[in-house]
């Protein structure tokens, strides 16, 4: 491993997760508290981290966050955040294990068959940590459009993707990735375990699951756990608890006005909230009439940040 190329090296998601906020992070960082910057020892929670852009561009460009918190619902998820921190090398002599037999498989459908065997062994969970997240990457980068769903029953049910070369082993990204995780606290449940770990000045993002726009785009969930609207109140009821408690805190969701005016579910759940509505993009979707530009929303419970929301659509 070429020691120049970890270096210049960012950190960065190491999967690729639906709903990502990597083309929203210059919005986002306009919309930070204006004391972010200032304040000494932050301390940044969230408790839904999914493919943490936000987290790892946000460690990055603060150095005076002392302490990071990070959750998800799901286990395989969290266990491979875990590996990356902890066993980085192990992690990547694995994955150029699996990378080698993909690229010396064969034609396509020899390369689908070692995809369905890999995905029936991750659902079979009978594997060490190590080989759970190589699974975990080489499905992602090997499956339709980098997904992750789950069927009823918990089992990974993303079909084979057409990529003719893709990297499996990006060496470099999980070894920067490692780096940064090293200050980070990693917890696996239920959203409303973080708020133990509240620490003087503590700034929340939250990126939950988002509230379908419609009947048709009804994928929400990427665990066998539904986040349907009362998961969405409780949510809300948590995000007051914490505000009440001194917190500063962001909260992405979709739009549903945007796309049905008479959908005011996020503006009557959050009225007493300041609720921004920026464009952003949406790329995965089998449908391809339904990728595009959309508002989304930005919540927050604080008046002044650091932005101006004069051309935060230009962005």
């Amino acid at each position: 491993m070429n020691l120049q190329t970890i270096s210049r090296t960012k950190a960065r998601p190491f999967l690729k997760w639906a709903g990502g906020k990597t083309q929203l992070l210059p919005t986002i960082d306009s919309f930070l508290p204006e004391s972010f910057g200032r304040e000494k020892n932050i301390t940044y929670i969230e408790p839904f981290v999914g493919g943490g852009a936000v987290l790892f561009f946000l460690l990055q460009k603060y150095p005076n966050i002392k302490k990071a918190i990070i959750n998800d619902i799901n286990p395989h998820l969290i266990r491979t955040y875990t590996v990356i921190r902890d066993n980085p090398c192990s992690l990547i002599d694995t994955l150029n294990e699996l990378q080698e037999k993909f690229r010396t498989t064969g034609d396509f459908d020899a390369q689908k068959e070692f995809f369905l065997d890999i995905r029936s062994r991750f659902n079979q969970k009978v594997y060490t940590d190590i080989e759970e997240a190589a699974y975990m990457i080489f499905l992602n980068r090997t499956c339709f459009n980098g997904l992750y769903r789950e069927n009823s029953k918990g089992g990974f049910n993303v079909p084979f993707g057409k990529y003719s070369n893709p990297t499996i082993c990006d060496e470099a990204l999980i070894i920067a990735d490692s780096e940064l995780l090293q200050k980070v606290e990693i917890l696996n449940g239920d959203f409303a375990q973080t708020g133990r770990c509240i620490d003087g000045y503590t700034f929340f993002y939250f990126d939950p699951p988002y509230r379908p726009l419609d009947a048709t785009s009804s994928f929400n969930s990427y665990v066998k756990e539904a986040f349907d609207d009362n998961e969405q109140i409780r949510l809300k009821e948590f995000y007051s608890t914490l505000s009440e408690k001194g917190c500063f805190e962001m909260l992405s969701n979709s739009d549903c006005k945007g796309r049905n005016e008479a959908d005011v579910f996020f503006d009557e759940l959050y009225q007493d909230f300041y609720i921004e509505r920026v464009y952003a993009k949406r790329s995965i979707n089998a449908n391809a009439s339904k990728r595009g530009t959309l508002t989304e929303l930005l919540i927050r419970n604080y008046e002044n940040f650091q932005g101006s929301s004069t051309n935060l659509f230009d962005l």
